[in-house]
């Protein structure tokens, strides 16, 4: 469904007739729009004004036909390298697994075409939407192949699931010790069930073989491809999960046709004990198409996992969840970034983690000379009234995922009462106190067939209603028109992407056509609105992707 049109070299355009929203305070709304060299010269009313307006000779004219118009999104929080790589793996996640007993199925049939020294790898399983109503172990996928090593991670990210093989060739056993932040599953016998959280996850990667760079950067290039066509024209890599950075990768990729802009943060685990480790401010320059942003960090883990740590505990429980960054770490972090003058983004859902990072942080100055947010607290699924006023006060960003909840409904029902489900992530809340809030999906980390899908997070946020119709905040809507600015402007600012997020003068023409009014159409109806066309307008050339429309 994906059509690649030809390259431009004319970029000045004239665009009209159509319902175009801006993202910009001063004037929401337009019908035309004027660029010149991939930048937007004039944006308003074209009736009005067109017979005091000149066009450059030769400027191609684009009539959208009463569609209408918003800026690309900018998706602040993914994993694209993970997601590239997920398109070859298991997709453990309905529409097609709906049960462990399916799931142990899938694994017979991908090992009759694995080579016998092959990993069998899958993503995003979560037991809340299994009819077992738990997770698999090592002996569910042991039902489906013993002999050969099996990796599941899932939806959240923070746990993995392997076979007896795979934790055979990881050497780990009943006398494996738990990694500081993490924990080892254990049947009943004291045997390690093949259930790794937080720190622990990784006790598996050193053994995996890894993907070739050529394969990696090819996987890359189709995402990409998938990313433009729905509408995302930026996107924000939240760490690398393997020593060393994704820079090369994104870096061969946009020399084959990967057209998003990048702005990466560096895993702080795989550099911090690193003294040869910099930032400089050329890698930091907001106008290259791929950057590096900053540091990311992880504080704790995920609701569904019961593994965020919280301020209540879990329901029917005495657990709070887990911390999983040292003070060593964070110190180390906030040392490194205000010498390089870069951000850091913290992992912290639960209340309790994000009272720690914001307390921490307050107590600096910001060291980035206002580029963008010094720092930026990822999902916050909990905040305190004291971090949220915190944060307006000083600049600190929150980035969060509707999709969350909206997908994961089945395990946060079993980790959370009904009255708190009305109260977590608190996006109107959030707005009111003055907090810089940004949208994005957090892909493939979270249990939908199309993560990266912009629109249903959006529905999500709207409606404040469950995939199942399950409600979870009325008190919390917002406006489709604030989430919409919410997934542009302000993720664009939030990653310091200069020249993104609104269709404003001086700003860059990156718009998206979308196949139906997402102002006006039943909330309900938002995640079928598809993005018909992607305009990608650069200074010396225009590239669009168009996307067919289903019926």
């Amino acid at each position: 469904d994906l059509h690649s049109f030809p390259t431009r070299r004319s970029s000045d355009l004239r665009t009209l007739n159509g319902k175009i929203f801006t993202s910009c305070e001063e004037c929401k709304y337009a019908d035309a729009i004027i660029t010149e060299n991939g930048i937007i010269t004039w944006v308003g009313s074209w009736g009005e004004t067109r017979k005091n307006l000149t066009l450059q000779e030769g400027a191609e004219i684009v009539d959208l036909k009463g569609c209408t118009v918003i800026p690309g999104f900018v998706d602040a929080h993914m994993h694209p390298m993970m997601l590239a790589e997920y398109s070859s793996q298991i997709a453990c996640l309905p529409p097609k697994i709906h049960s462990i007993h399916q799931l142990t199925e899938e694994i017979a049939r991908r090992a009759e075409e694995t080579p016998a020294d092959g990993w069998i790898r899958g993503w995003g399983y979560d037991e809340g939407k299994y009819e077992e109503k738990r997770s698999p172990d090592r002996y569910d996928i042991d039902r489906g192949c013993s002999d050969k090593p099996v990796f599941l991670v899932r939806s959240c990210e923070h746990i993995r699931c392997l076979n007896s093989k795979a934790l055979e060739i990881a050497g780990i056993t009943k006398d494996t010790p738990y990694p500081l932040g993490g924990s080892i599953g254990r049947d009943e016998r004291g045997e390690p069930n093949g259930i790794l959280r937080e720190n622990a996850r990784d006790l598996v990667i050193p053994f995996m073989p890894e993907e070739t760079e050529d394969e990696m950067v090819d996987a890359l290039v189709e995402l990409g491809s998938l990313l433009v066509s729905q509408g995302i024209v930026a996107i924000a890599d939240m760490g690398n999960l393997h020593p060393g950075g994704n820079r090369k990768y994104y870096e061969k990729a946009a020399k084959k046709g990967f057209r998003p802009r990048v702005a990466m943060y560096c895993m702080w685990d795989y550099f911090m004990d690193n003294p040869s480790f910099r930032i400089s401010r050329e890698d930091m320059n907001p106008e290259s198409r791929i950057r590096i942003a900053g540091l990311k960090l992880i504080a704790d883990g995920s609701i569904s996992g019961k593994t965020a740590w919280l301020n209540e505990p879990y329901l029917g429980t005495e657990d709070f969840g887990m911390s999983v960054c040292s003070d060593a770490s964070l110190e180390a972090a906030i040392a490194f970034a205000k010498a390089a003058g870069c951000q850091i983004s913290v992992h912290a859902m639960g209340g309790r983690a994000v009272d720690r990072i914001v307390d921490r942080v307050s107590t600096e100055d910001d060291w980035t000379d206002g580029r963008a947010p010094y720092l930026r607290i990822e999902h916050v699924t909990e905040p305190s009234g004291r971090a949220m006023e915190t944060a307006a006060a000083k600049g600190f960003a929150f980035v969060s995922q509707p999709i969350f909840e909206y997908c994961e409904i089945e395990t946060y029902r079993t980790n959370m009462d009904a009255d708190r489900l009305q109260h977590i992530y608190p996006h109107r809340t959030e707005l009111a106190r003055g907090v810089k809030l940004a949208f994005s999906t957090d892909a493939p980390a979270t249990s939908w067939a199309v993560p990266s899908d912009p629109f249903s997070n959006i529905k999500s946020a709207v409606t404040r209603r469950a995939y199942d119709g399950t409600d979870i905040g009325q008190s919390e809507r917002i406006d489709v028109e604030t989430a919409v600015m919410l997934y542009t402007k302000n993720a664009a600012e939030v990653c310091g992407f200069a020249g993104l997020g609104m269709l404003a003068p001086g700003y860059s023409a990156d718009f998206v056509v979308l196949s139906d009014d997402i102002f006006t159409i039943s909330p309900d109806r938002i995640d079928r609105v598809t993005a018909l066309e992607t305009y990608k307008v650069r200074r010396s050339e225009e590239r669009r992707v168009g996307k067919e429309c289903r019926s």
